[in-house]
């Protein structure tokens, strides 16, 4: 007896030396912080001020567990984890006094949370289930504590009620009052609900002679029942020890291989450096006589000398009590007498010098003091993480839009009636956002530019594609994009057009009807491009539209469904008018061909034919790089309509003669061709136009323009096909001037302005003829402005942790102001 008294003394004497920091990594390791053993003074630890802040602290973290706060944060706590026949059961009630449940198989199935007071005269417990997970395993929002049976003074009585409390915990669908009066027999024939759950049994001990500390005791790591209750326990282990503030106490028994442990191997995946990792070996006992390198080895680990297993705080050894020992109900104090003289007398046990790291008393003070120094430093950090929470909490908790507190008809009346005014301001342009505006103005502009694309290609030659295009009379422009309908025309094109369309007109009359089958065959192009830029149109209304519907309306999800359909209806009908009015635009270009710009139009045409004229008298100025290198005699010659002559072999017996002196002949597609040598050009006098202009002036043919010295020009032969290329392309530039403006309008109007105007009227009517169909007016408006569940749940959760939050932060602060 006196070799234990000194034993625990020496475990007591040393009081730890409390140094801020934010890290349990950084936490000094227990050999380096313990004294070697000193001559033992008689000391009541209880009455000090340590003891009594070591209690403070102790019944602080109780409290923070009971009112959740470790599903939120990291709180420092210590968990013991091991595998079946590790010894386990035996070290936690060595530790606590308390007498576990042992039946063959896995007795321990849900956490089990111990707290052990000193202050205490008697001995005494309580027994609390914390609920925080349903059946299935999910977070609840707030955990509740239920405290389960009367307060227990027997300890022979304990074990019972934890079977029971266990039993409860189970089988969540019964009330814990049922298993009150559950006999151990009754208990073992129990069909539980639950394999295993990770709700917790709550064990407050008041003991006189126990050392101030809390700890969670896991269900042992099984390996010979079904894989989901395997993994099962495996998650749960995992999940207690992957937090950086948890203390982990694995179980080890010395009868074993170091490598074959489990919960080692968990134990360093959570703990790679081993920082926070303490080992507890077991079983020493077992190890036979000759066990030498065995016992050899585990000598080595204890002392810290094994390169392949080492932890910052070590390993600690412990004698238990076997079966015959439990069989006597033997003390605490017997027991820890006996494990301290097996240690003392038996080799190589007797010999290691770090005698503190054997036997239950040094190892439970070690830890005490491990955890309240854990506690200490994490308390800065424990503050400011709450408070990170809180104002993360309040400020989702902000953001949700509030309860409904207007009657429910105000709600939605005055709900479509913003969201009326807001889709009008859309459409006229004056909301803040102009997106519908700006995006419709550059679909518009896309339309402009397409059109224009279908532009007559008129080039006056034989040859079209041989030379640039003529895409307007000053030759300062180039089509980039052209439709893929248009083709280069050429003379001969026209005048097969015109030949085509000749009836019973008297010579030197050109069919009117040959021009309007030109002008249809670009007025036909437009189609498309009116088709698509209705359809981007649509595109950005309904993105609109439906982002408007969820700003107005997406609080409720009733009323956003019911009154989103409606308004999609209303757009599609619109939406439908809209393209008819399109194609009532498009049909007007058809039939007739008509403009009183007639002004407008005339001044076109004499441009286009005085530009097709002196285009076709400079042919060579106009030739397109990749053009034949035939072509290159082509150019300003004597007045010889055409600069080409063709002449077919069926109808001419002797081609060659027809070469004039002068002249070269040439064969091409087995056609025979005349060219004129190109002379080669003159130096050209500064401003030759405006020469001319002043010499025409002064002749007396004042007010004369450069378009008009193309009536100078010799006769052409291709006059009439001139004239309709250029009558032609100037009624595709006054049309063109009119599409562009024309469409735009008529598709604001037909599809944003008409459903602007008729929309509220539209969705009040159909509301009240709904409302009116039903039996309660009131009730269907209650309705539509039900909350979403998925809001009203968590505006629930939040205000939960928030209420969470500010009691386990105000029990923070009350610790730290009486500190």
């Amino acid at each position: 007896m006196d070799l234990l008294r000194n034993r625990r003394k020496q475990a007591a004497s040393t009081e730890p030396s409390i140094e801020p920091s934010l890290d349990v990594t950084s936490l000094p390791s227990i050999s380096g912080s313990m004294s070697p053993p000193e001559p033992w003074e008689e000391v009541d630890i209880s009455s000090t001020d340590y003891a009594r802040r070591r209690r403070e602290l102790m019944e602080m973290m109780a409290d923070l567990r009971s009112m959740g706060a470790d599903a939120l944060i990291a709180l420092p706590s210590v968990v013991v984890i091991g595998g079946q026949s590790a010894g386990k059961s035996s070290l936690v009630e060595a530790v606590s006094g308390i007498n576990v449940p042992r039946d063959s198989g896995t007795c321990t199935r849900c956490p089990m949370e111990c707290n052990m007071s000193s202050h205490a005269k008697s001995w005494s417990c309580t027994i609390t289930l914390r609920i925080g997970f349903d059946s299935n395993g999910l977070d609840l929002q707030k955990p509740t504590n239920v405290r389960f049976g009367p307060t227990i003074t027997d300890r022979s009585e304990f074990e019972v009620w934890l079977r029971r409390a266990q039993a409860a915990i189970l089988n969540p669908n019964v009330a814990s009052s049922t298993f009150h009066a559950k006999t151990v027999e009754e208990l073992k024939n129990i069909k539980n609900t639950l394999k295993f759950s990770r709700n917790v049994v709550c064990v407050s001990i008041e003991d006189p002679d126990a050392t101030d500390l809390s700890f969670y005791d896991l269900p042992g790591l099984i390996q010979n029942e079904e894989p989901e209750a395997v993994a099962l326990v495996k998650n749960l282990a995992e999940h207690y020890i992957e937090k950086k503030n948890t203390i982990i106490l694995t179980t080890i028994p010395m009868s074993d291989d170091m490598e074959n442990q489990q919960s080692m191997s968990l134990a360093r995946a959570a703990d790679p450096n081993g920082k926070r990792t303490i080992g507890v070996l077991t079983k020493p006992d077992t190890l036979g006589t000759g066990a030498i390198n065995q016992r050899r080895k585990w000598v080595e680990i204890i002392e810290g000398r094994s390169e392949e297993h080492t932890l910052k705080h070590g390993f600690y050894c412990v004698r238990l009590p076997d079966d015959s020992e439990r069989a006597q109900r033997l003390s605490r104090a017997e027991s820890q007498r006996r494990a301290a003289e097996y240690f003392d007398t038996t080799s190589p046990w007797k010999d290691v010098t770090e005698r503190h790291r054997f036997g239950i008393p040094g190892f439970v003070s070690d830890i005490s003091r491990l955890l309240i120094q854990l506690i200490e430093e994490t308390l800065p950090c424990l503050r400011e993480d709450v408070d990170t929470l809180l104002a993360k909490c309040i400020k989702d908790f902000d953001e949700l839009p509030p309860p409904l507190e207007n009657d429910p008809q105000i709600e939605v009346l005055g709900r479509v009636n913003t969201f009326c005014d807001d889709f009008k301001s859309f459409v006229n342009g004056s909301h803040e956002d102009k997106s519908l505006a700006q995006r419709n103005r550059a679909l518009y502009a896309i339309f402009k530019r397409n059109i224009r694309g279908t532009a007559p290609d008129f080039r006056p030659f034989n040859d079209p594609e041989d030379y640039v295009p003529l895409d307007d009379t000053e030759g300062n422009m180039t089509l980039t994009e052209r439709d893929p309908g248009v083709k280069a025309m050429g003379i001969y094109d026209i005048s097969r057009v015109i030949q085509e369309a000749i009836g019973w007109e008297l010579p030197n009359n050109v069919p009117y009807q040959a021009k309007a089958n030109l002008i249809t065959q670009f007025t036909k192009l437009w189609v498309v491009p009116s088709e698509r830029c209705l359809a981007g149109v649509n595109n950005v209304l309904d993105q609109v539209v439906d982002t408007l519907i969820s700003t107005h309306f997406g609080r409720f999800k009733v009323l956003e469904e019911y009154f989103g359909n409606l308004i999609r209806i209303q757009v599609d009908l619109c939406k439908a008018r809209a393209k008819d009015a399109v194609k009532t635009a498009l049909d007007l270009e058809t039939i007739p061909h008509y403009t009183q710009n007639t002004h407008y139009l005339q001044t076109l045409r004499e441009k286009w034919l005085a530009h097709y004229k002196t285009v076709r008298s400079r042919p060579v100025l106009y030739r397109a790089p990749e053009a034949p290198s035939w072509l290159a005699s082509e150019g300003e010659c004597d007045n010889i309509p055409p600069p080409f002559k063709e002449f077919d072999s069926s109808t001419c017996p002797n081609p060659v003669s027809l070469a004039s002196p002068g002249k070269k002949k040439s064969i091409n597609n087995g056609k025979y061709y005349e060219t004129f040598e190109v002379p080669k050009p003159k130096e050209m006098p500064e401003t030759p136009k405006a020469k001319a202009l002043r010499a025409l002036a002064e002749a007396g043919y004042a007010g004369l323009q450069v378009s008009d010295l193309a009536r100078l020009l010799p006769p052409d032969s291709f006059e009439e096909e001139l004239v309709v290329m250029a009558d032609v392309r100037a009624y595709f530039h006054v049309a063109y001037k009119r599409i562009i403006d024309h469409i735009p309008f008529t598709i604001e109007h037909a599809l944003h302005h008409a459903l602007a105007k008729q929309l509220s009227q539209s969705l009040l009517t159909s509301l009240l003829t709904d409302a009116a169909s039903g039996p309660n007016f009131s009730e269907r408006m209650k309705e539509l402005v039900s909350e979403d569940a998925s809001i009203a749940q968590r505006r629930l959760m939040l205000s939960t942790r928030k209420e969470r939050l500010l009691n386990i932060r105000r029990r923070l602060m009350t610790f730290s102001n009486s500190a």
